[in-house]
Order: C-alpha cells, then sequence, then structure tokens
C-alpha cells in the first residue's frame, strides 16, 4: 500500500512562528519545542538529522540555501550531510504535531480565563481574545481588543468627526483650528448681543447693527475712543472742541515735519544762481572797462587789419573809432546793451547772450521743482495719513484677535473639560445600565428562564468565530445562596462543536460563599423550551464532587460543567416551535432539596 505523500504546509502555516511557553498549561518537554525559535513547535517538520523545527523556522531558515544545523552542532553531534539542513531533506512530523495541538494550553493575557488545547487556542482563541493588548492603528497608543469601538469612537486623538455646524469631516485634534475657519461657526455680537451669527454672515452683521462700537473718524489725529454707529454723531458734536485742537496739533506737527523735508535740489539750484549772478557782475565790470579802453588812442591791430583786408578804400588808419555807448553802471539779467563795432565787443555780447540764456534755464528749471516738491508734499501728506489709519486699523485689529484667541482657549479648555466629564458619566451609566439589566433578570429560587433574541445573528457570529459563547445573567438558589450563571454554545463545543447546540452551567463566585456548603451538590436541570408547550428539549445531571467545577470559586467563576451534546442542530434548523420571533428561552432549574 502506497504511502501518501505529507502536503506542504498552507500560507497560514509557513507565516507564523512557535506557540509561546507561556501559554502552555502543564510541563514544558524539551521534544515539544522548536531547535530554531525555542518556543512551543507549531506544524512541526522533522530533519533527516532528527531535531524538529516549525514549518515557519525551517522555511525561513533554508530560503538562502543550504544551512548547518546549530542544534547538531550544539550538542556535537555534526555529521556532514545528515545535519545539513536544505529543501526537501525535511517531512512533516504529524505525530508529534498531534501530542503538541493536545496538550492544555491557556491564554496569556491578563483577566482572561480561556482554558482549553493548543489546537483549540490556534483556531478560536489566537488572535481573537478580548482581552489581547493592541496598537490603535490610528494614534499607535496599546489597547485592549475588546476596548477597540470605544477608543475608536470616544478617546483617540485621531479620530475623525463632523463638525456640528457646517457637517465637514476634520480629525479630532484639528477641532481648535477647524473652530477659528468654520464659516457656520456661531458668533456673538459684541454690540447687540445677538447670538449664533455664522461666521459668514458676521461681517455684513456688523456693517449695520446700530450697537457695534466703532472707532472715532477722529481717530486718525489722536481720538481713541470706541462709540457705538447710532452714537457717532452725538460723539462729534460733544467733543467738537478735543478733536479740533487734536487735528491742530497734527498739522503743526505735519508742517514742522515737511520744513525738514525741502529737495535738495533746491538748495543746489539757489548755488547755481548766485553763481551765475557774480558771473554776471563780473561780466559787466569787464565791459565797462573795455568801453572806458576804447574811447582813447586806436587800436593797431584794429587799423591793421582793416587797411590789409580787400575792397573799397576805406577811411585813413589814423582815423579814431566811433565812441561806443556808454554802459550803466550795474548789470541785471534784463540788461541789454548796444553791441561794440569791433570784434572783441561781439564776443562779449555773444558770451553775455549765453550767459542771461542759461539764467533763464535755470528759473524755469527752480520753478519746476517747486511744483514737484508742492506735488510730493501732498503726496507724502496723504501717505502718511495711509499709514496712520493702517496703524490704527492694526492695533485694533491685533486688540481683537487676542481677545478672540483668550475666549477660544477659554472655551476649548471648557470643552475639554466637559468631554472629560461626560465620558465618565457615560462609563457610570454604562455599568449602571449593566447592574439594572442583570439585576431585572436575578431570580432568587434557584429557576431561571435565560431569553436570546436575535438567534441567527448570534449563531452566525459563533460560525464565524467571533462570539463563540455567551453566558446569562447570574441567578441565585436564594438570596444568600448560591451564585450561578449558564454558558451556551451555539455552534457547539468540544465533541459537539458544528453539530450540536452545548449549554453549561457555571458556578460563580458570591458574597455568601463563606456561608454555604461545599462542594456545590444539587441537582441541576437544563431544558430548551418548546414555545407551543408540547416537547421541551431537557437535561439533568447532578454534580461530581470531585469535579473543581463545582468546588467553591477562587476566582470570578468556575469551569463550565454540562452538556456538549444538548440539542442537535439539525433539529433547529428543521421546522420547529423552539425558535421564534428569532428568539428561543433556556431554562434551568437547581434543585434546593437539602438547602
Amino acid at each position: 500500500m502506497a504511502t501518501q505523500e505529507p502536503s506542504p504546509p498552507s500560507s497560514m502555516e509557513s507565516n507564523k512562528p512557535g506557540f509561546p511557553k507561556k501559554i502552555l498549561g502543564n510541563k514544558l518537554e524539551d521534544k515539544h519545542l522548536c531547535n530554531c525559535c525555542h518556543n512551543i513547535l507549531r506544524r512541526p517538520f522533522q530533519a533527516q538529522c532528527g531535531h524538529r523545527f516549525c514549518s515557519y523556522c525551517f522555511n525561513r531558515t533554508v530560503s538562502n540555501g543550504p544551512q548547518k544545523c546549530s542544534a547538531c552542532i550544539k550538542e556535537e553531534i555534526f555529521e556532514d550531510p545528515t545535519s545539513i539542513l536544505k529543501q526537501g531533506c525535511a517531512f512533516p512530523d504529524n505525530a508529534v504535531r498531534r501530542e503538541v495541538e493536545n496538550l492544555s494550553a491557556i491564554c496569556i493575557n491578563e483577566n482572561c480565563t480561556w482554558k482549553g488545547s493548543i489546537k483549540e487556542y490556534e483556531l478560536n482563541h489566537e488572535g481573537k481574545c478580548e482581552f489581547m493588548i493592541i496598537p490603535c492603528p490610528s494614534c499607535k497608543e496599546r489597547i485592549r481588543f475588546n476596548e477597540q469601538e470605544r477608543h475608536n469612537e470616544r478617546e483617540c486623538p485621531e479620530r475623525t468627526l463632523n463638525c456640528k455646524y457646517c457637517k465637514e469631516p476634520f480629525h479630532f485634534k484639528n477641532i481648535k483650528a477647524h473652530d477659528e475657519i468654520c464659516p457656520k461657526y456661531p458668533m456673538i455680537c459684541e454690540g447687540c448681543a445677538k447670538k449664533k451669527i455664522p461666521r459668514e454672515k458676521y461681517v455684513d452683521h456688523i456693517k449695520f447693527c446700530s450697537k457695534f462700537r466703532t472707532p472715532c473718524r477722529f481717530h486718525v489725529v489722536g481720538c481713541d475712543m470706541s462709540v457705538e454707529k447710532e452714537k457717532i454723531h452725538d460723539h462729534e458734536r460733544a467733543y467738537a472742541y478735543e478733536h479740533l485742537n487734536l487735528l491742530l496739533h497734527y498739522i503743526m506737527g505735519m508742517k514742522v515735519s515737511m520744513e525738514g523735508l525741502q529737495p535738495q535740489g533746491l538748495e543746489i539750484a539757489g548755488h547755481k544762481l548766485v553763481e551765475l549772478q557774480q558771473s554776471l557782475r563780473e561780466l559787466e565790470a569787464r565791459v565797462s572797462q573795455l568801453s572806458t579802453t576804447s574811447s582813447g588812442p586806436p587800436v593797431q591791430g584794429a587799423a591793421a587789419s582793416s587797411s590789409s583786408s580787400s575792397g573799397p578804400p576805406g577811411p585813413p588808419a589814423s582815423a579814431p573809432l566811433p565812441p561806443p555807448p556808454t554802459l550803466a553802471p550795474t548789470l541785471s539779467v534784463s540788461t541789454s546793451f548796444t553791441p561794440l563795432p569791433s570784434s572783441v565787443g561781439a564776443a562779449l555780447e555773444l558770451q553775455l547772450h549765453s550767459e542771461k540764456t542759461k539764467v533763464v534755464e535755470l528759473g524755469r528749471r527752480c520753478t519746476e521743482l517747486e511744483v514737484k516738491s508742492g506735488t510730493f508734499e501732498n503726496v507724502v501728506c496723504v501717505l502718511n495719513r495711509e499709514v496712520e489709519r493702517f496703524a490704527t486699523t492694526m492695533e485694533a485689529s491685533n486688540r481683537q484677535h487676542k481677545l478672540d484667541q483668550d475666549k477660544i482657549e477659554a472655551l476649548s479648555n471648557k470643552v475639554r473639560q466637559l468631554e472629560r466629564t461626560v465620558g465618565l458619566k457615560d462609563l457610570t451609566v454604562a455599568e449602571m445600565e449593566g447592574r439594572l439589566r442583570e439585576m431585572s433578570a436575578t431570580t432568587f429560587d434557584g429557576v431561571f428562564v435565560w431569553r436570546i433574541s436575535d438567534f441567527a445573528k448570534k449563531r452566525q457570529d459563533a460560525i464565524a468565530g467571533r462570539a463563540p459563547a455567551m453566558f446569562s445573567p447570574a441567578f441565585y438558589t436564594s438570596k444568600y445562596g448560591y451564585k450561578m450563571c449558564l454558558r451556551i454554545y451555539l455552534n457547539g463545543d468540544g465533541t459537539g462543536r458544528g453539530s450540536h447546540l452545548s449549554l453549561f452551567f457555571v458556578v460563580m463566585r458570591g458574597l455568601s460563599d463563606a456561608l454555604l456548603k461545599w462542594p456545590f451538590n444539587q441537582k441541576v436541570t437544563l431544558m430548551l423550551l418548546d414555545q407551543s408547550n408540547r416537547e421541551h428539549i431537557i437535561d439533568a445531571f447532578r454534580p461530581d464532587v470531585t469535579s473543581s467545577s463545582f468546588q467553591r470559586p477562587v476566582s470570578e467563576m468556575n469551569i463550565a460543567s454540562g452538556c456538549p451534546l444538548f440539542c442537535p442542530l439539525s433539529k433547529l434548523d428543521a421546522k420547529n416551535s423552539y425558535i421564534r420571533d428569532d428568539t428561543i428561552f433556556i431554562k434551568a432549574i437547581v434543585d434546593l432539596t437539602g438547602l
């Protein structure tokens, strides 16, 4: 008979190292440990040298080529090629796998009371424990698995909220920044005290609000009062003298400032004008000197020049020149004189005319500079007014911004305080509601009826492994008697998994346990009620007094004991009267004889 080839491990098997040693409920043996990760074997493989490895650890070791077995080297039994680990030299050790999977296991998470085998741990509990510590995917804070929903809704600083005013989403940490820009955020008018004005309409409101305080129109000259719009004219009439006084001081200051702002071009032009006047006086002196000289003996150079020139004969060489007209002793810019008949006089006349032209041009340029200076003074005056108006506006805006920031900070602190208070109140209310539900369902006569609604949904959760088991509220044999509850597996447990509904009885720790007789030894009857009152499913048992399930509890509750094959699921899937309106009823009766 041919042997069946072992199937390779699945992706789930090959992606996990061994089980942690802490989950083992009894003594640990070395043969159950992986020689690579030194944890409890998961899907064990045995190499040809005899050492065992997890499937994941073996594949990771040989992924980079053949490797020497570290266990053989440590035990000093290395032998080539038997101690060389490589692909194809190991096979699944199913015998050891069955041994490992049947070992007792407990959950290592704090406050978790789960117990079972390693196989059950891997299938139903690993990665699903409600007490498992996991990091929040958003803020990375470490939280319990069963607190993830509450953390995401109320505590996570990275959670997303919708603004209750504009309905836009934002992160909780940005709530303060969003309130500062939210167009629908309600604001209060400081003038008329009207509330709940959307920020987008606030500017339009204050434009027409007669109670809104606005700076006086004379704030640019020093009036620092803010007046309601409807009283602005009364203010201007009442403070007319003060306003005029401020305006006078402002204008005088402007005049003093402008006197120090004369353009440098005017000074240069003035200096040039003085120089020109000095040149004109020098020219007058030279013209006077030449006039005096020309009234004496004839100039030899001029006569020789005249006699040597060609043309009709002129007067004799010794004949004197006609006397030039007498010049005024002082020559100004507008002075005119008759040109001298000699070449020297003509040259002086041309030079004097050139200087007059320069004086006229400088006068024109001085006039243009004065016009430009006046324009410049007007521009500076306007700019000064605008600068002062802008500075005043900025100062008022800064004051208002600071006030708004203080208000926002105070409101944010109050909101955070209220959120903390609401969170504590919610926890208290949830705890009180749980106690109230428990008290409303509690009985004190040993008879308890458990109503389970939404049966189909809860059964699907059990099949999917999300909630394989459910606990009932507690009930008592008397007010100071035994405390008990029921535990049900809607998809079965143990030998009944997938085929039966399993029902168990649990003894819980109570306040009066010290007064009671132990171990618990009362007959227990469990029933699935037929809602037509025809055929109930009944199972009863008397406790095994040697079992730890019925000793005095040392933890919150003992290990459940009962009926793993209580009711076939096929009976519930067929047409029946046990399920109506998606609801079933479980009844427990504890015999009170001897109590």
